[in-house]
């Protein structure tokens, strides 16, 4: 069989021969093109390893990887150079959608890929599992990197393939923090959700449930209880503190979301600690025992207590052991060479703070793997400048009688300001030697959510009882925007 070809003219004037084919052209471009010639030099090309694509090497499959495959997409460096590992079976997506529209019931048109994969959700376009074949990436699916040698730049996966990298982005993420299994935590019905596998377990329990009970008043907890009051199910939430979302609400926000909840039927039981769970005749959890004794009838059980870095393989690297991940600088670069984390699993220096952090949200991923890209392939040497942000959205389904949007910009330092009564809208304002730190807005309009950022990066003084007294969230707003113009 004959194979079509093309020419490539190389520095010198001659011309050499390369075959048309999409899969030979990338290997023909990464044995005879100068980067590739330097990598084969180095030993890369070797046919004993299972990746083609060897020159840049994504470990996970979350939304950083889809994120940072766009930038190299953007950059020319994708086809023929780029391969993604992933213990999952499916291209990266927007994660957040697991705990929000993903678990809605059937007839509330709930979220299902391929309408969530990357970048979709920072209004890019929808990378399919075609659209990585169409730009020449490689991805590797179902198959976790389990073992690393830096020296020899090698993986090994959990099926034994070796694969090789010039350039290695670590991108893996988080892990849900479990219940211990002598208490009960991976008992039939007791959920924890990370990937679509976990949701879509949820879900069919969620199908037969009566009661569930969730564990956590965080994130997880909030908008776990939101989408099983849309399957009109007996819901709990069972956390330690005595608010939710303590880390970030003040308790008069708490009161007001907590009291919404109410009014969609969820319970609440604050201030406890969980001793185990219980098993009923046919193994499957039937009730969540508290430590003074008590107990909460369930049938399905949702564990969102955190997560942990999924450092795996990894452990070796320089590790930031106050805050947990793998410690990187300001172009998201490890102490050792070539090697780069983004994402949830990176502790990375937060300039606009002048500390050291490690942020899970779906907007760090996805700008740290887009300024860890260009860092690593252009010129670009400008250190990661992140605004913390973090939001939420719940009660979003068909039907629900108040939808929930709120968005948080900067840091909740300082003293605080409250003004509207929640219905819908409310602002917190967080000061702070007389400047404004830190601004959260529930159903805010978009030039309101746009302001947000504003604020919050530039810090301006503000005159707190006028801020106060104002009589309305848009008041309110219009004063923090005079004094960002002053």
């Amino acid at each position: 069989m004959a194979l079509a070809s093309t020419t490539l003219p190389t520095r010198s004037g001659l011309s050499l021969w390369c075959p048309s084919s999409p899969s030979l052209a990338r290997r023909f471009r990464a044995r005879f093109s100068p980067i590739g010639s330097r990598i084969a030099s180095r030993g890369l090309v070797t046919a004993s390893f299972a990746n083609e694509n060897r020159e840049f090497v994504i470990v996970g499959g979350g939304n950083a990887a889809g994120y940072a495959a766009r930038t190299f997409v953007e950059n020319g460096m994708a086809d023929g150079r780029l391969c993604i590992v992933t213990k999952e079976a499916y291209a990266p997506y927007e994660r957040p959608a697991l705990t929000k529209a993903y678990l809605f019931p059937p007839e509330k048109k709930p979220a299902r890929l391929p309408g969530f994969h990357t970048c979709v959700g920072g209004g890019g376009e929808r990378q399919t599992p075609d659209w990585y074949k169409e730009k020449g990436i490689e991805v590797i699916y179902e198959d976790p990197v389990t073992g690393a040698n830096f020296e020899k730049q090698t993986l090994t996966t959990d099926t034994g393939k070796q694969l090789k990298y010039g350039s290695l982005i670590i991108a893996t993420g988080c892990t849900a923090s479990r219940f211990p299994d002598k208490i009960g935590g991976s008992l039939p019905g007791v959920h924890y959700i990370r990937e679509v596998a976990d949701a879509d377990s949820l879900i069919a329990s969620l199908g037969k449930a009566k009661k569930v009970v969730i564990v956590g008043g965080g994130y997880i907890g909030m908008e776990v209880a939101a989408a099983a009051v849309a399957w009109n199910l007996d819901t709990t939430i069972v956390f330690p503190e005595d608010q939710l979302l303590q880390r970030l609400f003040t308790p008069s926000l708490a009161q007001k979301y907590e009291e919404l909840y109410r009014q969609n039927g969820v319970k609440f039981v604050k201030g406890a600690s969980i001793n185990n769970l219980e098993a009923g005749s046919d193994g499957r959890v039937s009730a969540v025992k508290l430590a003074d004794g008590s107990t909460i009838e369930a049938d399905t059980v949702v564990i969102g207590i955190g997560a942990k870095p999924a450092i795996g393989p990894f452990e070796t690297l320089a590790m930031n052991k106050s805050i947990g991940g793998i410690q990187v600088d300001g172009l998201f670069r490890t102490s050792t060479p070539g090697i780069f984390a983004i994402g949830d699993v990176a502790a990375f220096p937060l300039k606009i703070y002048d500390r050291m952090t490690r942020v899970e949200h779906v907007d760090h991923a996805r700008r740290s793997a887009q300024h860890c890209v260009k860092s690593l392939l252009t010129a670009h040497t400008d250190t990661y400048d992140y605004l913390p942000y973090f939001y939420s959205r719940v009660f979003e389904y068909e039907g629900s009688p108040r939808k929930v949007w709120w968005q948080f910009f900067g840091d909740n330092v300082g003293e605080t300001v409250e003004v509207g009564n929640f219905d819908p809208k409310i602002a917190t304002f967080w000061i702070e030697s007389g400047r404004l730190k830190g601004v959260l807005v529930e159903s805010g309009s978009p030039e309101e959510f746009q302001l947000l950022p504003k604020l919050a990066r530039s810090q301006p003084l503000v005159d707190k009882a006028k801020l106060a007294g104002a009589s309305s969230v848009e008041e309110a707003l219009e004063i923090a925007q005079v004094a960002l113009q002053s």
